[in-house]
């Protein structure tokens, strides 16, 4: 049996302590000594170097092998030809097995992972940032573990591929904030799973945005629209414990529901094209078709609203027999911008409807993109570190459902500097009891 507290988790990041960088008070975190952390600032100097050697093998931990786990395993071993697979950790041991067949029959000898080097259970993650040969981690476990791993990651000196979103929660926010400045100050990576800011479809679209194709900016609809999501049935003798984290999707301390876990993507864009987070969120939505024990919405829509009175609107549902609809329009006092989902590509037209621009998209290629040009870096001496546009972008989900849950006008304001929100259990035990799940009411349920 394994049990782990968040206080124990983040005593793994003594370096971020030791820097200064410390969440805001209340949030019951406990962080090691400035005498441990200027020992984890030495071990994390000395990995950082150690990959940074031109042409040198980075090795690479991936934690978190389901299908976007192994697909970002697949993903960096195509992009870079300088990259192994040397150790993994999932929860499920076979899973983590499963994957590194697959990979290996894929990619070779570059996959090299006894049984030894395969770690289940909770802390399969802290095994992996405690090998010493190890340059950089792939992380892609459910939403809700991720802050606790980038502090481990980060901590121990490792360079970093996080998984979107990289927070459910202001907890979360803050210690990505913290692992962020300290990835920088030490020179070690953090590249986020954001791949449209790697597309060149949005790149050059954004470009002509700023560059005044459409005029001045007057708002932007966002919408990930779509027909459900999958549902994983309880299994025989599973633990409370066991069983959300087999169903992640459908618990929000996991997930964040889907504006966090899927619509991040959108809202990024939203980030991206308006230069940062928004001032307040209005928001509302709808539950009637989930399984009984989930705790998700269908639908959320926010209303983002910036301090020069912009607004941009976001838009997510899942309602099967409907419309699909996962674009992103930026309307400007000149023309609009289309910026479009996958392979759709990017038109912008004048307000008579003539085309000023146009380009395809290539999902694909971003994905691999992403995972380049994070090696690149390592090896080049100048890591990429953009955890922070990543968790501002995830904090504004978490802002937008927060208000849609409870009814209220939720600010940025609130939500980084005084929000208390904190949804990771207290107690984390294989196989042990979870948080009982609810559907958050409006007027019931207030911001906290």
């Amino acid at each position: 049996m394994q049990d782990h507290t968040r206080r124990e988790f983040l005593a793994l990041t003594a370096a971020i302590s030791a820097a200064g960088l410390v969440a805001p008070e209340g949030f019951g975190l406990r962080m090691a000594s400035a005498q441990e952390g200027k020992a984890g600032d030495a071990k994390s100097s000395a990995s950082a170097a150690g990959a940074q050697a031109a042409g040198k093998v980075v090795r690479i931990g991936l934690i978190g092998c389901g299908g976007r786990g192994s697909g970002a395993a697949n993903d960096s071993l195509t992009a870079n030809p300088n990259v192994k697979l040397v150790a993994m950790a999932d929860i499920d041991l076979a899973k983590a097995k499963a994957a590194r067949d697959a990979l290996k029959e894929a990619h070779g000898e570059r996959v090299d992972v006894s049984d030894e080097r395969i770690f289940g259970g909770i802390d399969g993650y802290q095994k992996i940032c405690d090998l010493k040969d190890v340059d950089l981690v792939l992380l892609a476990t459910a939403p809700g573990f991720r802050p606790i791993h980038i502090a481990a990651a980060v901590g121990a000196g490792k360079h970093v591929f996080a998984e979107k979103p990289v927070c459910v929660d202001t907890a979360g926010y803050h210690i990505c904030c913290a692992a962020h400045d300290l990835a920088a100050k030490q020179g070690t990576a953090i590249v986020t799973g954001t791949q449209y800011r790697r597309q060149p479809s949005f790149i050059e679209g954004i470009k002509r945005i700023r560059e005044g194709m459409i005029g001045e900016v007057v708002g932007m609809t966002a919408r990930y629209c779509s027909n459900g999501i999958w549902y994983r049935e309880r299994q025989p003798g599973m633990s409370d414990m066991e069983y959300q984290i087999y169903n992640w999707m459908h618990f929000i301390w996991l997930s964040g529901d889907q504006i966090a876990e899927q619509a991040v993507h959108n809202i990024d864009i939203i980030h991206w094209v308006m230069g940062g987070p928004p001032t307040r969120c209005f928001a509302s939505g709808s539950r009637w078709n989930r399984p009984a024990d989930s705790e998700m919405w269908d639908s959320v829509s926010c209303d983002f609203e910036w301090a020069n009175g912009k607004i941009c609107s976001f838009t997510g549902r899942h309602w099967p027999n409907s419309d699909n609809q996962l674009d992103n329009v930026v309307y400007g006092s000149k023309g609009v911008a289309y910026l479009r989902a996958f392979d759709a590509g990017t038109q912008i037209y004048d307000h008579s409807g003539k085309e000023l621009f146009s380009i395809k998209g290539n999902l694909g290629a971003a994905y691999r993109q992403e995972h380049k040009e994070l090696v690149e870096s390592i090896n080049a001496g100048k890591p990429i570190v953009e955890l922070r546009q990543t968790a501002e972008s995830s904090m504004m989900a978490v802002m937008g459902r927060e208000a849609a849950y409870s009814g209220q006008i939720a600010t940025w304001d609130f939500m980084t500097t005084k929000s208390k929100l904190d949804l990771m259990p207290k107690l984390l035990q294989i196989p042990g009891d979870a948080p009982a799940p609810f559907v958050r009411k409006p007027g019931e349920y207030r911001l906290q």
